[in-house]
């Protein structure tokens, strides 16, 4: 079977990217066609506008937080089955971790996935000087295998043949089509980006308008012809089942808990975790007979009065935290461990009050970037050395009123500081963790929920 595979990359901010991509996805899924949704980065929410109209789990890609095999190997496992896999890039297609190497790039990873590439212009108030930004980015490095442009932002048809006719003379590269300006319905945003599509409803009206926009000025023949890549393969690989179920570990998933890497989750089944999902905001109590606790990020300060009104939910897991349940709390799952989430007009909604202190929403943004981390002293997911990486991003700050130990030594941007909170067997705090980049820590974890267990 011939495998397809496309980077859908932008050229920098207000190109358009995501709605471009996702509209592709769903043109493509209208003309019959499985299609795999993959997102650059450690984005959250844009996968979930993937898995909802591909009717497939997204998947992110990231080459600094994940070893370039582990890449490879979750382009492979989430391809199977798929006629056409886009990949939807991150900032500009040559922007990182570092901005002296392409580490941690879209450019990265499509050529380390061995992925053609389409660029994604904004050619609003400009028509030859398109081609010299797609120029550019063909002159700065010879490893990315760009076959094309998409244009958005264009006044009229008129203006797009004036942009077309340049880039496909200075560039030698087709031009696949454009968007005119407001052809498309914009996608609702709140601080942390996207609204995620778990919260809009009904979504496939808006998925039909997008698909016919995109449709009637894009060539989607022309796209999916150029779009034959090589099978890939991992020599290390990870996603191995590694025998029977062993433990039963609770995972909160809901519109206020949502931010999970599939990964994480595939791994946790992978290495002998059964997994129970319930929603604390639907007023769901935490599983009976469950050996751990999981609680992802999201957006608990937008449900902060629901979440609370829960008590009997409340109680149930702060219970059965107090009583030794082995717990991972990230972001939004640290912040609903804590006596109250104030928002930004100065209300306060109890939480569960396990972690002293509460956490105040901000108007600017707290904490970004990516993240290395050790465990601190206790940790039993990260320990003897133990190094893992993830993603902090968030516009709250936690103010404590008893001192805890801390959970994570974190280092950013080469300053070292301390993160996080250690209180039972909780392991609670910002940052939002890859266990694909220290499978140890899954390991270490279902061996404390056995243990606990055992008890």
């Amino acid at each position: 079977m011939t495998t397809r595979r496309i980077v859908i990359a932008g050229t920098g901010s207000g190109v358009g990217k995501t709605t471009l991509t996702i509209g592709l996805m769903s043109a493509f899924k209208q003309k019959g066609y499985q299609v795999q949704g993959f997102k650059c980065g450690p984005d959250y929410i844009d996968p979930t506008y993937h898995s909802a109209v591909t009717g497939r789990k997204a998947r992110n890609l990231d080459t600094w937080m994940l070893p370039h095999e582990v890449v490879k190997e979750i382009v492979s496992r989430g391809s199977v089955g798929a006629d056409l896999s886009i990949i939807e890039g991150v900032m500009g297609f040559y922007d990182g971790k570092n901005p002296l190497t392409d580490e941690g790039t879209t450019a990265e990873i499509s050529v380390i996935t061995e992925t053609p590439v389409i660029l994604v212009v904004n050619g609003a108030s400009m028509a030859r000087s398109a081609a010299a930004i797609v120029k550019g980015f063909q002159t700065f490095s010879d490893q990315p295998t760009i076959i094309g442009v998409i244009v958005n932002q264009v006044g009229s048809s008129g203006h797009y043949e004036l942009i077309k006719a340049a880039v496909e003379q200075e560039c030698n590269l087709p031009v696949f089509g454009y968007l005119q300006k407001n052809a498309v319905p914009s996608i609702p945003e709140r601080h942390l980006g996207l609204v995620p599509s778990i919260e809009r409803g009904e979504l496939d009206p808006f998925f039909e308008q997008l698909a016919r926009a995109v449709s009637e000025t894009v060539d989607l023949d022309e796209i999916y012809a150029r779009s034959i890549a090589p099978s890939l393969s991992s020599t290390q690989p990870l996603f191995i089942n590694k025998g029977e179920k062993r433990v039963r570990i609770a995972v909160a998933r809901d519109a206020a808990f949502n931010f999970y890497y599939e990964e994480n989750l595939e791994l946790l089944e992978a290495y002998g975790a059964e997994l129970v999902y319930f929603s604390p905001l639907k007023g769901e109590k935490l599983p009976p007979g469950v050996d751990g606790l999981y609680i992802g990020g999201g957006f608990p300060e937008e449900f902060a009065r629901e979440l609370s009104q829960q008590t009997e939910v409340k109680q149930s897991i702060k219970e059965a935290i107090e009583d030794g349940l082995p717990t991972l709390a990230e972001c939004g799952g640290f912040m609903y461990l804590t006596d109250a989430i104030v928002t930004r007009e100065g209300i306060s909604y109890e939480m569960l009050g396990l972690i002293k202190g509460k956490v105040k929403m901000q108007d600017r943004l707290a904490a970004l970037g990516y993240r290395e981390i050790r465990g601190g002293e206790g940790n039993y997911l990260l320990k003897d050395g133990d190094v893992a990486r993830g993603h902090e991003f968030h516009y709250s700050t936690f103010e404590a009123v008893n001192e805890h130990p801390h959970a994570y030594e974190v280092i950013a941007r080469r300053k070292v500081s301390n993160e996080g909170t250690l209180l039972h067997n909780v392991i609670a705090g910002y940052t939002h963790i890859h266990f694909a980049s220290c499978p140890k820590l899954i390991e270490n974890w279902i061996k404390r929920c056995e243990e606990r267990n055992d008890d």
